[in-house]
């Protein structure tokens, strides 16, 4: 095993994998910045040159290394302008964004750029260290338990989210119905498409997180009438407490990437929903809860480490199994037979050395793009000192070439138009919006796993220990914050606090 992690290493390093490396990773830099296009599709585009590549090694060197850095240069975007680069940062807005309004832009970079390279260094060494006990790890919860997993993610952020802890439910419940749009998967019958075959394909993430999150950024840009930062411009600072942050709350960022790993394992779910769950995991560890959405450092340093570290962890069902944890390591899965690899026990006996070169892909080119990031932070961060009015365009620009991308269709824009009039009132009326988005992203897929336990088991399935104990923990998280706010009330309602 030593010799076949020295043997990757050297080859990842050798001419011209280390050529195929830096094109990749140049590729996935851009396509990280730019709303809309995302990794998976950019992976896709790029799947026939493997066809031209020589070696496996040099075929995963441009084909992971661009996928490895979309997640890090997509938080750039979230964190500058409130506008996702990719579907796995949108959860850094919540907290990135507002560090940018108040001039805080440099630490929040920082802070995002350090944390992902350490959770990118995390997944990857989770890959390399979860050889010998990968299948259990796969194996540990089926369809029932993913599924009470699934509603367990909407609650905990709807408790989290916000100050109201009804409104966040409700929020969380309002996602869960748009997921139902569409054809049902089981039964072949449409739902709530009312008479619109672009409904029959489901609400599409990209043009309602863009929306829901981006427009009310832009519409308070232009009402404002200022730049992005409300203070007055200054040479960028903070970058280097970002980088401290990172190291400051190591714990924090250390448990957030084994989440990031965790649910890059479990079939489906990816980093999408890794993030949202760091997200609440970071948040709940505040001192101060009302810092949450306002510019809280730990609140990037959460979702920023845990959708890199997603990496590792897709790629540990992937090699063991051939069961592709994402969408994104289906495509690899297919590389890999073009480049004459077979996933499972074999590729753990014969190549080996290629294992390990896949961890040394995600370690070094995640540590290249950092290198990149920093060297180009200033002139980043100068665009949110552009006065709003000649960014606006740019903007709205970047956010309707991201939602027409998606699928190459004009009603993606009036979706994006209808969740931005919905996320404006949101944010007017106090909602929040985070809730939302995970309860459209988690519908769909627990809607497949409540289907598959019920099939299986009947309702028998209610009863086992492992779902029990995982409702247990739900009513718990969403019991204690308000026992916890009844405590406080009563307490300070004494006569001798008043005193």
């Amino acid at each position: 095993m030593l010799e076949a992690i020295v043997s990757g290493f050297w080859q990842v390093l050798a001419w011209p994998a280390f050529g195929y490396l830096l094109l990749g990773i140049l590729i996935g830099f851009w396509v990280g910045l730019l709303p809309g296009i995302g990794g998976l599709a950019t992976l896709a585009m790029m799947l026939p040159f493997s066809y031209t590549i020589k070696t496996p090694i040099e075929a995963f060197c441009f084909l992971l290394g661009m996928l490895a850095v979309t997640g890090t240069t997509g938080d750039l975007t979230s964190i500058l302008f409130g506008i996702p680069g990719e579907g796995s940062s949108a959860a850094l807005i919540l907290d990135g964004y507002p560090m940018s309004k108040k001039g805080e832009a440099g630490r929040a970079l920082g802070a995002a750029i350090m944390s992902s390279v350490v959770g990118a260094t995390i997944g990857a060494l989770s890959l390399a260290l979860s050889i010998p006990i990968m299948r259990p790890l796969v194996l540990l919860f089926g369809s029932p338990e993913l599924f009470i997993i699934t509603i367990m993610g909407v609650t905990f952020i709807g408790t989290l989210a916000g100050a109201s802890l009804i409104k966040g439910l409700l929020a969380g419940g309002v996602g869960l119905m748009l997921a139902a749009i569409g054809v049902d998967p089981q039964t072949g019958s449409l739902r709530y498409t009312f008479g619109s075959l672009y409904l029959w394909d489901r609400l599409d993430i990209v043009p309602v997180t863009v929306g829901l999150f981006a427009i009310p950024e832009i519409v308070d840009l232009a009402v404002r009438g200022t730049s992005i930062s409300q203070v007055p411009r200054g040479k960028l600072s903070g970058v280097m407490e970002g980088v401290k942050d990172t190291f400051r709350h190591w714990w924090l960022v250390f448990r957030c990437s084994l989440i990031g790993v965790y649910f890059g394992i479990l079939p489906v779910l990816g980093a999408n929903i890794a993030q949202w769950i760091a997200y609440a995991h970071a948040v709940q560890g505040l001192k101060d809860r009302s810092r949450a959405g306002k510019g809280a450092v730990e609140g990037v340093l959460g979702p920023g480490c845990a959708n890199n570290s997603t990496r590792g962890g897709d790629l540990i069902p992937t090699i063991a199994f051939g069961i592709p944890g994402s969408a994104s390591m289906a495509l690899l899965l297919g590389a890999m037979l073009i480049v004459g690899l077979q996933p499972g026990p074999e590729m753990l006996k014969s190549r080996l050395d290629v294992t390990f070169a896949m961890v040394w892909i995600l370690i070094i080119s995640n540590i290249i793009v950092a290198g990149i990031c920093f060297l180009i932070l200033n002139h980043l961060a100068a665009l949110t000192f552009v006065r709003g009015s000649l960014l606006i365009p740019f903007l709205l620009f970047l956010v309707f070439i991201g939602s027409f991308t998606t699928n190459n269709s004009i009603y993606d824009l009036v979706v994006t138009i209808i969740f931005g009039l919905l996320g404006y009132f949101m944010v007017l009326y106090g909602w929040p919006r985070p809730p939302l988005i995970l309860g459209l992203i988690l519908g769909k897929i627990g809607e497949n796993y409540l289907w598959i336990s019920t099939a299986a088991y009947g309702a028998k399935w209610l009863l086992f220990p492992s779902v029990l104990a995982l409702i247990a923990v739900t009513i718990i998280v969403v019991a204690y914050p308000t026992i916890k706010e009844r405590r406080r009330r009563a307490r300070y309602e004494r006569p001798e606090d008043a005193i």
